[in-house]
């Protein structure tokens, strides 16, 4: 019966206690309606009689306004893992965004793992994140993991396993960058127009199987690696000049036998892309050779109508980005460029160039396929803007000629 709280000493029942615990109460919290036996509620550990009182009291408020909250026994580890499997369910979410959950989590295990829930402070949480910061993990990294458990405690209070959130007023600290630093991540690194003349000759001099014709599509059309693996022949129109994007390759562990083709990353990426002649005709070559490939290992042949298909061991199935990545460093070690520069460095660049021949932020942001993209728009900007000081450098030439 609520109302009503009994107290007592120590719950050891020994004559010699070494528990510490002085004070306990137990109160009736009505009767359990599966087995019909009465319900307690027991809590010890108070130093004073008075203690276990207030806290009692306080208790028999929150049964009798029915605001009690019985929260959970489930440790942090156990939890999550219920979490990673809702989140997993009620969303659509492609395997990689399961991934980073999962890394995330992962990155506060060692702190959290085997703690229960309602034992988690926020002063526990703060010291997790501020560890991390420690340890020299990057602010985007940090972030994404506050960003994830800010996610699961929440969840938790959704489902009344909990009365406070221990994230609500955590915070990510931010290590102080120079301004070369900020500038430096503002604006990707791209290749310019003679150096990109450069690296295209010598994937055509020096390059591999596929290599010439896999970064003459990325530097031309501006499309993303996962998007040009996913192309299959069908995707191409020769006499339209167009290539279609409808589905993205996903293979984290580059097993060329285990990849995944996906929709792509979001609706504005579904898109057809204009292609200049020099571009398909490449691709009518590469094409011409596949064929004859095929006729001759027909037998053990995956012809799924890949475009960038393994020609060596593995027939058939896609290139892995691995591939493109490594094949693109040594072409830039060739022609020593830049090899900090990566596949992704073209799709930038393609940005550039675009912007440098006058064509708008609009139509740019179209043909990548962006609705909103601040890293397009700072290339934009920065292009442009060197074009605004050119263009008033030559008038100012020209009024000095008259002179």
């Amino acid at each position: 019966m609520k109302g009503h709280f009994y107290l007592r000493n120590c719950i050891c029942q020994k004559k010699k206690c070494n528990c510490g615990a002085k004070w306990a109460f137990t109160i009736d919290i009505g009767i359990d309606p599966q087995t019909g036996k009465r319900k307690q509620k027991t809590k010890s550990g108070f130093s004073t009689k008075q203690e276990a009182e207030k806290a009692a009291a306080s208790l028999l408020y929150e049964l009798n306004e029915g605001t009690h909250l019985e929260e959970t026994n489930k440790t942090f580890k156990e939890f999550s893992s219920e979490w990673l499997e809702i989140y997993a369910q009620t969303r659509d979410l492609k395997p990689g965004t399961i991934r980073v959950r999962l890394h995330e989590i992962g990155k506060l295990l060692p702190y959290l793992a085997h703690v229960k829930l309602k034992d988690i402070t926020r002063t526990m949480y703060q010291a997790a994140m501020n560890d991390l910061y420690m340890r020299g993990y990057a602010s985007k990294t940090r972030e994404g993991v506050h960003h994830t458990g800010r996610m699961i405690f929440r969840k938790a209070m959704e489902f009344d396993l909990l009365k406070r959130d221990p994230t609500e007023f955590a915070f990510v600290k931010r290590e102080k960058k120079t301004i070369e630093q900020l500038e430096e991540e503002l604006l990707p690194k791209y290749l310019e127009k003679e150096e990109l003349a450069l690296f295209l000759q010598t994937a055509k001099t020096y390059g591999l199987e596929h290599d010439y014709v896999i970064f003459l599509v990325l530097a031309y059309t501006g499309i993303r690696v996962g998007e040009l693996l996913a192309l299959k022949w069908k995707d191409i129109d020769f006499h339209q000049q167009t290539i279609r994007i409808s589905k993205t390759y996903y293979n984290p562990n580059n097993n060329a036998e285990k990849y995944q083709l996906l929709t792509p990353k979001t609706n504005r990426s579904r898109r057809k892309v204009i292609v200049d002649e020099e571009v398909l005709e490449t691709l009518a070559h590469l094409k011409s050779t596949q064929e004859q490939f095929i006729a001759l290992h027909r037998h053990m042949y995956h012809d799924e109508d890949f475009v960038f298909a393994k020609m060596e061991r593995q027939y058939g199935y896609p290139i892995v980005h691995k591939t493109v990545q490594n094949r693109m460093k040594r072409l830039l070690l060739i022609a020593q460029l830049d090899t900090h520069l990566t596949p992704h460095s073209l799709r930038h660049t393609h940005t550039s160039l675009l912007a440098e021949a006058g064509v708008s932020l609009e139509q740019i942001m179209d043909r990548l396929g962006h609705t909103d993209d601040q890293t397009t728009k700072n290339v934009y900007l920065h292009v442009t803007e060197d074009m605004k000081k050119e263009a008033s450098q030559k008038f100012a030439q020209l009024m000095r000629d008259l002179r």
